[in-house]
This record gives C-alpha cells, structure tokens and sequence, in this order.
C-alpha cells in the first residue's frame, strides 16, 4: 500500500488513533491508522519533532503538501 512520510509538527501520532486528512482547507479522508512506522520499526507512537511514515486504511491517494491531523474518539458516560 501506499505510505505518507511524514513529520510531527505538534503534539503525537498513536497508532490506535483516527486521522483526517485535509487537502486544499477540505477534508479528504477520515478513517484510522493502518500502520505507524519510525526506521523501518513499528511505533506505538512518534512525537513531535520526529520523522514517521504512516499508512491509511482504504486510501491510497496522499499527495504531498497534504495535513494528518491526529486524533482519538472517548466515550465518557453519562453521570
């Protein structure tokens, strides 16, 4: 599959988490992480400063100049 090499600007990327991708101020896709790489090692996560490559499930046309944005959905009962 395709892979994004990319780099954390801000915060950090955990594989367990969804992402979006935002190309041209509209989002593209919206799904999870298929896989997080560092060095050619799987990550659990990659912090900001740091160089990764990520793969999408079901998408395959990432483009450079293309965002992730990194985030995780919780659950919080209801009190």
């Amino acid at each position: 599959g395709s892979v994004a090499g990319c780099y954390v600007t801000e915060g950090e990327i955990n594989r367990g988490a969804r992402v979006r991708l935002v190309r041209n101020g509209v989002v593209a896709y919206d799904g999870a992480i298929a896989s997080l790489r560092r060095f050619k090692d799987d990550a659990r996560t990659v912090a900001a400063g740091f160089e990764c490559g990520i793969g999408l499930e079901n998408f395959r046309d990432v483009k450079e100049g293309d965002v992730l944005e990194s985030y995780e959905v919780q659950e919080i009962a209801r009190t």
